[in-house]
């Protein structure tokens, strides 16, 4: 049977009626609109009133009578001033505003949005922290997320920043496998797109998941506080580490947590390998450890791209020697390689004769080998030896002997890296957005967080021996010769770089540069001019005769120096058969102290060059006996120096690199 429709006069009165409520619902908001300051006011003086009639109860009987005279007192007072009772009346009404105005209310708990946020994930984290066999589960489909979630947060934006989870105790939270699963669905619930950080607490089955702030890339190569025997890699987080250097970023002075390697005697991780995709930053954060180890040491810095990264290195002080091809980058690795056994010898002498250590063993040596695969691919097309052999010895001695070896390579081309290598440098550097397998492999150790799919050069991750992973940024350190790098960084890495070679001192630079304008401006020739002494043309000229430079250097040479600087050559040896002697390693073609064999031909920056003919030779032995006779004082002792250098590429044995 069909259901009969209500008479008319019921329909039509209940639309009347509810018309008739929202007119009335109108009609009292637009009202307490218009009287919102009255209902304020009015709520105002209660609570001003129940306020003095609290303070008048609170006053004892005894003090009752004077405080009622003082406010009668001020009363007539008020009373008896012009505009008194007006201005009284103003300070009430103002008062009362001030009391009756009701706060904004405070939000106690998350909104409507991301209650269904955390639900979401209550409901997801289910099949994976939670068995059927568990009477009291945890996680249960259609359960609360309070009971799971003991703490969040939230940004402006509605995403997770902050969320404390409490896992059953059966969850295998020492599976790296279990752990992965849960971090990568949290990354993939509370969005996308940012860096976060999963602390697993065992001990009280808690996982504290948070965002990361990104790493600043504001700061550039600068001097940093450390003390000798400490680098700075870069910047991380202030939770990973417990101290903080000055850096200036943007023109201002932050405190920013360091990562810092350290090296010398007693370091347990000398030496560095760093590995990262091209263009992620590895060849900066060399060129960064390059700048602030020549401010205590030597570099020797071999480069195997070919593109001239550390062009602006050659011929600078404290720089040995920057080779970029094959033959002179086993020169340079067989020299650091003689070098280290020459400090370990002479460091085992001085222990035994009971003195302290020279102090060119003591003077660390750096050597920054960028590309290593592109030699072992060279060599081994040419059938010579791989370049990484040779520094078997700086790595297994080099603690010792006090010298660090950092190499650098593309994370394609790790097949490459020799075995050796590898295994002693146990300071380790991911750059770029590489694939969590690569960087567990290169670290020995997962990270703590998920990688982001784009990174600025310079980000990664680093890790010092056994210690814990930490996001790294790398000081923004680009070639100075680079002109698509910025300026203010370019400029930044130019003045941290030494003095060139026979170049003088910043200050007597400036004199002399001064000098020199004050002694090129034009003369007025308003009069003729007369030579005092008349000069014979046909009269040859006395080129023996010693003859002091004027100009605005003086007699302190070109390269500014205090005393001119001389090599000197060793006496010819007497007719005979030649002496016997060990075979000169493969190389090896001079000594420094020019006291080695001389060989048939060698080659500089490519060219080859062939030595001189013996009527040559006799020559230059002339001119070197007459420069010595000028000179007032020799050359300092060899043994002062090091000993050996690269066969003649592109900078060997600068003479300013020992004075650092």
């Amino acid at each position: 049977m069909a259901r009969r429709p209500l008479p008319r006069i019921l329909s039509s009165g209940t639309t009347r009626l509810t018309r008739g409520r929202e007119m009335a619902r109108t009609a009292a908001d637009g009202a307490t609109d218009v009287l919102h300051p009255l209902i304020t006011l009015t709520r105002g003086l209660r609570l001003l009133a129940v306020s003095a009639r609290q303070k008048w109860a609170g006053t004892p009987r005894e003090r009752r009578g004077p405080a009622l005279f003082l406010v009668a007192a001020c009363g007539l007072v008020v009373a008896l001033m012009p505009y008194g009772p007006l201005l009284a009346l103003g300070t009430v009404m103002a008062l009362a505003a001030w009391k009756g105005h009701a706060p904004a209310p405070r939000r106690t708990g998350p909104d409507d949005a991301e209650v269904r946020r955390l639900q979401s994930l209550y409901e997801a984290l289910v099949p994976y922290l939670s068995v059927p066999e568990d009477p009291s589960p945890l996680f249960a489909h259609g359960g609360e997320w309070t009971s799971a979630f003991d703490g969040h947060a939230f940004d402006d934006e509605g995403r997770l920043t902050r969320l404390t989870v409490s896992y059953p105790p059966y969850f295998t939270d020492g599976d790296p496998v279990a752990r992965a699963t849960v971090e990568q669905l949290l990354h993939a619930k509370s969005g996308r797109g940012r860096e976060y950080h999963f602390a697993w607490d065992q001990e009280g089955n808690q996982l504290v998941m948070r965002v990361l702030p990104a790493l600043s890339t504001s700061i550039a190569a600068q001097r940093f506080v450390t003390v000798p025997g400490e680098t700075v890699l870069g910047f991380t987080d202030d939770t990973s580490v417990r101290r903080t250097l000055p850096v200036v970023a943007d023109g201002e002075t932050l405190q920013e947590p360091p990562v810092v390697w350290r090296t010398g005697p007693r370091s347990t991780e000398p030496h560095l390998l760093v590995a990262g995709r091209p263009g992620a930053g590895a060849t900066s954060l060399l060129r960064s450890i390059a700048l602030q180890a020549l401010q205590h040491g030597d570099v020797v810095i071999v480069e195997g791209s070919g593109t001239g990264e550390f062009a602006a290195f050659a011929d600078r002080a404290g720089v040995l020697a920057v080779e970029s091809d094959l033959s002179g980058a086993l020169a340079a690795l067989e020299w650091a390689a003689h070098e280290t056994e020459r400090r370990l010898i002479a460091a085992n002498r001085a222990r035994q004769a009971g003195t302290p250590l020279p102090d060119d063993v003591k003077r660390p040596l750096w050597i920054l080998l960028d590309r290593p695969s592109v030699f072992a691919h060279l060599a081994a097309a040419d059938g010579r030896r791989d370049p990484q052999q040779l520094l078997a010895v700086p790595l297994r001695h080099g603690r010792a002997a006090g010298v660090s070896v950092v190499v650098a390579e593309h994370s394609d081309a790790l097949d490459w890296i020799d075995r050796t290598v590898t295994s002693h440098t146990l300071a380790r550097v991911a750059l770029g957005a590489l694939p969590a397998e690569l960087v567990e492999s290169v670290l020995g150790a997962p990270p703590h967080t998920t990688p982001t799919p784009d990174v600025p050069p310079g980000r990664g991750y680093a890790r010092l021996g056994g210690g814990e992973v930490l996001r790294v940024q790398v000081p923004a350190t680009p070639d100075p010769y680079d002109a698509a790098a910025q300026d203010g960084a370019r400029q930044a890495v130019l003045e941290m770089l030494p003095r060139r070679r026979g170049e003088p001192e910043s200050r007597e630079r400036d004199e002399a540069l001064d000098q020199a304008a004050d002694r090129t401006r034009p003369v007025e020739l308003d009069k003729p001019v007369r030579l005092e002494e008349p000069v014979d043309l046909e009269e040859p000229l006395d080129l023996d005769e010693p003859r002091e430079q004027e100009g605005p250097l003086g007699q302190a040479g070109l390269a500014g120096q205090a005393e001119p600087l001389e090599w000197h050559r060793p006496p010819a040896p007497a007719p005979g058969p030649p002496p016997e002697h060990a075979p000169e390693p493969a190389g090896r073609t001079w000594s420094a102290t020019g006291t080695g064999p001389a060989p048939a031909a060698h080659t500089v920056l490519g060219a080859a060059v062939t030595p001189p003919s013996p009527a040559g030779a006799a020559a230059h032995d002339d001119a070197a006996a007459q420069a010595t006779e000028r000179a007032p004082e020799p050359w300092p002792c060899p043994e002062t120096r090091p000993h050996a250098a690269p066969a003649g590429h592109v900078s060997v044995l600068n003479p300013v690199a020992a004075e650092g």
